[in-house]
């Protein structure tokens, strides 16, 4: 049986993609930073909650220490988590806010990710999904065709580019790992406050389809749902 962990899994994006892949069969772990949410979601869902917040180093090793107890291992790490931080006039930007954005977007990525490593390779075939954002990409956010085009979040974007870039990094360092990005695109959910033309569902196709796909399947390529897409 596949054992899946998500971050941020309570709500929006992470609980459904924990939804779709527990009706797919696999075990999924529903990370979350606030334990009354964390809980209630994975009792709603059938599945059990890890409590972990992924700009705590001690939080993260002890959900690591949580799994390797209980599970002893995972197939599948989904690196949900995110925040948007301020959108508009960058002139009004601070160091401060960019490095609380990162500090979830990115470095949390990195901390989540080298400590559930070594769990990952006790798997016969590890994924991991870093879910990006088409508003990273400077094909899209260059489309006036596109909703990308037309929003201003300096730190948001910027962190999710970042992030696109990591995964391909960790892709070609992590030969025995299957590492990639997925964007959800325009959905409807809390973080984007309720905006957006597609549903939570679509929104989690790229997620799942990285998460279930065959064992070797591509690494370091972002997707969303409709297949892989341009980047720069």
């Amino acid at each position: 049986m596949t054992i899946t962990f998500i971050t941020g899994a309570n709500k929006g994006l992470g609980r459904e993609t924990a939804r779709r892949l527990i009706e797919l069969g696999h075990t999924v772990l529903v990370g979350a930073r606030d334990p009354e949410r964390g809980a209630r979601a994975a009792a709603e869902l059938g599945a059990r909650f890890v409590r972990i917040d992924v700009t705590d180093d001690a939080s993260v090793a002890a959900a690591v220490a949580d799994v390797a107890d209980h599970e002893g291992s995972i197939d599948v790490l989904v690196n949900n988590a995110g925040v948007h931080g301020p959108f508009g006039d960058p002139t009004t930007l601070t160091g401060a806010d960019a490095l609380g954005v990162f500090d979830v977007n990115l470095a949390g990525v990195i901390r989540t990710t080298i400590a559930f490593l070594p769990l990952l390779r006790r798997s016969p075939d590890p994924v991991i999904v870093n879910v990006s954002s088409g508003m990273g990409s400077l094909a899209l956010t260059h489309d006036p065709s596109r909703a990308e085009s037309s929003v201003i979040a300096p730190i948001y974007t910027a962190s999710k580019a970042a992030l696109t870039m990591l995964t391909t990094q960790y892709a070609k360092a992590l030969p025995d790992v299957r590492v990639n990005a997925a964007d959800p695109g325009y959905t409807a959910t809390d973080f984007t406050r309720n905006s957006g033309p597609q549903t939570v569902t679509e929104g989690t196709d790229a997620i799942v389809g990285l998460a279930t796909e065959k064992p070797g399947a591509g690494s370091g390529r972002f997707v969303d749902r409709t297949g892989e897409i341009a980047w720069s």
